[in-house]
């Protein structure tokens, strides 16, 4: 064997998603997001295009976009506006330490799917996170309809052909690393074998 396969597969059984409002006030350091996006460029990549983007908040980078996601959630809601909903996204803005806005650019020479563009993408994402998983600490993808507006795109620095896909926050957890399960396999699986 090539790795220890025990490590892999308890790393990746490990792995969950925790939400902000259960991260402590310990600061995540721009090394270790390095680390994690670093890993992230090395998913599987139809046609090599790595279509991946990452605009990254942390520290005093907090402070641009913290205060627009409940600005932007509240502008966009409509008539599903949620007190709850923005009261949520404006403790995130204040209390998160670190944020990656996960994007995608598409081929310029259109050879590859966009899906398999975003397919690419959604790989990357959990390199990152196993990578986080591995450092202790928390991740949590996040894609609320606002960040699919023109205007969020354009503030993460993506060009008018890229997409936003997602706010991925990162935080150490308060309390005990959660627990979870899964469906045993049969579930979602079938077999020809003859």
């Amino acid at each position: 064997m090539r790795h220890n396969l025990s490590d892999i597969t308890a790393l990746m059984r490990d792995r969950r998603s925790i939400q902000p409002e259960q991260f402590s006030s310990r600061q995540v350091h721009r090394e270790q997001i390095e680390l994690m996006l670093t890993n992230a460029t090395w998913a599987p990549t139809h046609g090599m295009t790595q279509p991946w983007r990452f605009t990254v908040y942390v520290g005093e980078g907090m402070k641009k976009i913290g205060p627009k996601l409940p600005e932007w959630y509240q502008t966009f809601a409509g008539d599903k506006f949620s007190q709850k909903k923005y009261d949520t996204l404006k403790r995130r803005g204040e209390t998160v330490t670190a944020l990656i806005a996960i994007g995608m650019v598409p081929d310029p020479n259109g050879r590859i799917k966009e899906l398999e563009e975003i397919e690419a993408v959604a790989c990357a994402v959990q390199n990152l996170h196993l990578t986080a998983t591995a450092y202790g600490i928390g991740g949590f993808w996040s894609s609320p309809g606002f960040i699919y507006r023109p205007e969020v795109r354009e503030f993460v620095g993506l060009p008018e052909n890229g997409q936003l896909l997602g706010l991925f926050y990162l935080g150490y957890p308060a309390g005990e690393w959660p627990i979870s399960h899964r469906k045993p396999l049969e579930y979602m699986t079938t077999w020809h074998e003859d």
